[in-house]
Order: structure tokens, then C-alpha cells, then sequence
């Protein structure tokens, strides 16, 4: 029972590096979805879904 005990204690939760590593990876994924959501492309595809929409709704 100690053992597992103390196998608990030891992986509570997370050291200030895991979320260091954590905070950057969200950042960056963050950056990359804005570059790809931002980008032209996307713009005129989002654009052709509402014009779409629109002219179903006359």
C-alpha cells in the first residue's frame, strides 16, 4: 500500500517546465491557426459559404 502510495505522490501533477513546453506548444499552434484562418485562401472560402448562404435565403 506505501508503494502505490508513494507512486501517486510522485505524478500529481505537472513541473513548471511541462507547462512551460505546454504554454509554448498552445502558442504556437495558436499562431498557426491564426496564419491559416487569416489567410487569403480561407478568406475567399468563407466568403463563397456566405454568399452561398445568402443567395439560398432570397
Amino acid at each position: 500500500m506505501k508503494v502505490m502510495q508513494r507512486w501517486r505522490n510522485k505524478d500529481e501533477g505537472m513541473s513548471t517546465a511541462e507547462y512551460a513546453v505546454g504554454t509554448i506548444a498552445a502558442a504556437a499552434f495558436a499562431g498557426l491557426l491564426f496564419k491559416i484562418v487569416t489567410g487569403s485562401e480561407v478568406e475567399d472560402m468563407l466568403l463563397a459559404i456566405v454568399e452561398r448562404a445568402l443567395q439560398l435565403a432570397e
